[in-house]
């Protein structure tokens, strides 16, 4: 039985959430600075709802959502796996 006192390794920046998270984030903040940097309010296609204000937010919020999510509950990785060693022989 392993200790208890060991750390446990994580998955770290490998883990696919912070991945997807950053991505997500960086295309919110793109979208918040272009909404900023346009000079006009927006909107005349979208019914007046500024299309780049809302998605750049609700992209930024998930984002950052997926990166606390990795970091509150991260992926540990098993010391030892299955490896060919330690499978079965074939039965014949």
């Amino acid at each position: 039985m392993a200790d208890s006192n060991e750390k446990k390794h994580t998955a770290g920046a490998l883990d696919i959430r912070n991945v997807i998270g950053a991505l997500l984030t960086a295309y919110g903040v793109i979208l918040l600075v272009t909404r900023l940097v346009d000079g006009d309010e927006g909107g005349e296609k979208t019914a007046g709802v500024n299309a780049n204000l809302w998605a750049g937010l609700g992209l930024l919020v998930v984002g950052l959502v997926f990166i606390a999510w990795s970091r509150l509950r991260p992926v540990v990785v098993p010391e030892h796996t299955a490896g060919p060693d330690d499978l079965p022989a074939p039965k014949h």
